[in-house]
Parts: C-alpha cells; structure tokens; sequence
C-alpha cells in the first residue's frame, strides 16, 4: 500500500526544484522531506531521486510521479461527487508542459475564463515543441502540447492545429544581407536566430529550400526576445505569425519569402486516467484552439 505522504514529499521535490523549495511547499523541514525520500527508497528498493541540481526522477521515480499526479487528479473528481469529502480544498494544480511561441500567443487568452472558472492553478514548464513530450514520459507534467503525434503509452494525442511561422526579418538587415534577392544561398549566408540547441525549425526551413549544410545564427530562448533582436537586424528568423501581425503591418519586420509559410503542427498529449478536469480542458482546447491555430 502507497504512503502518500512518501509520495508527494517526492513530488514536491521534483516539480520545485529542490528540497528546500518541496519543505516550504509542504510546510516541513528541509531534513523531514529529505527523510520521507530515503524512506520511500528503501521501500521501493531503490533511489527514487538523482541527487542532481536540479533534482530529477529515476525510471522508478518517474512512474511514481505519474501514479500521483493521476490520483491528484481522480481525488479531485470523487471529492466533486462526495462533497463532504472535500472540506476547504485549495485550487487544484496542473503542471503543464508547453512550446514558449504557444504561451506567447495563444494560450493565455484561450485559458483565462477556463482556469477561473474551475478554479485551477498552471504550472507552466517551457519546453521547445520537438522536445514537449519527454516531460510526459518522465511523470513530471500531466499534459503537454508538442510536435509528436504518437503519445507515450497510458496517454492519449489530440491534434490541435497548427502553428504557421514566417520567415522575417528588419528592413536594414534585409538591405545589407538581400540587396541582390532573396534566395536559399543568400538565407545561408545571413545569420539567423535560433530559439535553443533543441530548435530545428530553422534548420527544417534550410532543408525545405533545398540546404542541408551549416548555418550561423544567434541563439535566443525567449519569444519576446527573438522578436527583438530581428527588429533590431541581428539576423533573420522563423516567428508565429499570431506574434507579429503589428511589426508586419507597420514594416517594422519584413517577410523574406512570403509565398513559403512554415506550418507546425502542434499536439495535446493527457493522460487517459488524468479526471475529469483534465478531460474538461481537453475538450475546452479542442472547441476553441480553432480560432487560433490552422486546420
């Protein structure tokens, strides 16, 4: 039988980072969860943590993760049903992990009337679109919206659309890198920005117009940040067109090739056992994310 205190102690650890953080969270010392982790270990047999900065679940912790985040979830939905069973119950708590261009646009304004009305709190794990899905695998998210279509197993994928990018750039970048036109070479020549090391959407684009070989490019891991630094003509770069519909519309950023739109297609993995508020905001996604997203 699952001491459950064991198990959120390991929980707190994880999704805060840290013991410290997990002890103010659980409003215990730093010394009282680092107890309940050795005693779930020696329960399970097993290190549950890897005793890194920040601390990560081993294979056993992740299933473990995934096991409490779930009941989490159905408690929620059986105190729904038993009223006297759920007292004074704070603001249930979703840990969600999603691509930085989709809380830049989208996101937000589709899920603020849904969160007050359900009384929810998000935690928000930004995680490039490719890459979305290992948090899932993992146990540390109970969704997440990425670019794969096959979900991991105990899970279920709902297409959502997809987000269409533009290849832009400032007006004095593009007069010093394509005064002759643009084409694929002179695109390779010019530096780009990249969003992070895991980001291939400009490499996918390189390859769309015929280049596989190497190009230089600034690296930025912030949305509002790459918008800048394109403004600005450090160098060219894909964008949601949901992001720079004013910067197109006043000049300030320029299409490069306005006839070769980039679509990514984006994903919603949950889990099939996730409750029912996890089943309502699916279904809220599925009804709304069509205003944003293109089908």
């Amino acid at each position: 039988m699952f001491d459950y205190k064991l198990l959120a102690a390991l929980a707190a650890v994880v999704e805060q980072g840290g013991f410290e953080r997990a002890a103010q969270l659980l409003g215990l010392s730093q010394s009282a969860v680092s107890q309940r982790i050795k005693l779930l270990e020696a329960r399970v047999g097993q290190p549950v943590l890897l005793r890194a900065t920040p601390p990560g679940p081993t294979e056993v912790g992740r299933r473990l993760l995934n096991h409490v985040q779930q009941v989490r979830l159905l408690e929620r939905d059986l105190q729904g049903q038993v009223p006297a069973l759920a007292g004074d119950q704070p603001a249930e708590r979703l840990r969600i992990a999603l691509n930085a261009d989709s809380l830049a646009t989208w996101w937000a304004p589709l899920m603020g009337a849904f969160v007050a009305e359900h009384r929810l709190l998000l935690d928000h794990v930004v995680e490039d679109q490719d890459v979305g899905l290992k948090r899932m695998r993992a146990g540390e998210v109970a969704a997440c919206i990425c670019g794969a279509e096959r979900p991991v197993a105990g899970a279920r994928a709902l297409p959502l659309g997809a987000m269409r990018y533009r290849a832009l750039a400032c007006p004095s970048f593009i007069e010093r890198y394509f005064s002759a036109g643009v084409t694929a070479e002179s695109m390779a020549r010019a530096p780009a920005i990249v969003f992070g090391p895991d980001d291939l959407l400009q490499h996918r684009y390189m390859a769309s117009l015929g280049l596989n070989g190497t190009f230089s490019y600034h690296l930025c891991p912030s949305s509002e940040g790459f918008i800048r630094l394109a403004g600005a003509g450090l160098g060219w770069g894909l964008v949601p067109e949901l992001q720079v519909r004013q910067q197109l519309a006043s000049g300030e950023l320029v299409e490069l090739l306005p006839e070769r739109p980039l679509d990514v297609p984006l994903y919603w993995h949950h889990w099939r056992n996730g409750g029912e508020l996890l089943g309502q905001l699916t279904r809220h996604l599925e009804r709304g994310v069509g205003d944003w997203l293109v089908r």
